[in-house]
């Protein structure tokens, strides 16, 4: 029986980083960079205007035209030859995000099987060997290993396995 991998969407499969960024810089006529990002989340640099940047997010089809993470389809397409691949994405956190997120796998990851996608809110209901994911709330109840990969809100996050690319993802698993 293969093992299970669990694997997170958004800052690991999908930039949703980028696109945030683009457009608040576009309509509060701001410059900031991921280099801006290290450590924080766009909210933190910007308390007051909090709920608009978290607006961004219920907006419709923001999460269907993010861009591909680098090497993240040739990677997870050689995973899937040795491991079971489930796709777990926390959407109950925006709701409306469901169709996008759907179409997006689809186009971007074909040759998954879209029964292994999971719509959730806490991961740890993933029975998995394995959870790749950005955020390490998802960790502390899963029930096997946690996996960080890195994201500028989580680099000063310490006592977790991390992989900082798609790369170090092949390395990690198929060396």
């Amino acid at each position: 029986m293969k093992k299970r991998i669990a694997i997170d969407m958004d800052e690991v499969m999908a930039d949703a980083v980028s696109k945030h960024l683009e457009l608040f810089n576009r309509d509060y006529q701001e410059n900031l960079t991921v280099a801006d990002l290290q450590g924080k989340k766009l909210r933190d640099l910007r308390p007051h205007l909090a709920e608009q940047i978290s607006a961004y997010f219920d907006q419709d089809s923001f999460f269907r035209d993010l861009k591909v993470m680098e090497d993240s389809q040739e990677v997870i397409r050689e995973l899937s030859e040795h491991y079971e691949i489930f796709i777990a994405t926390a959407a109950m956190e925006v709701p409306n995000s469901f169709a996008d997120k759907y179409a997006w796998l689809r186009e971007h990851f074909p040759f998954l099987n879209d029964m292994n996608f999971v719509f959730c809110g806490n991961k740890s209901i993933i029975h998995a060997d394995y959870l790749i994911d950005d955020n390490v709330k998802h960790f502390p109840n899963f029930c096997g290993q946690g996996i960080l990969f890195t994201a500028p809100h989580n680099i000063h996050e310490t006592g977790y396995v991390r992989v900082n690319n798609w790369k170090e993802v092949r390395a990690y698993f198929l060396s």
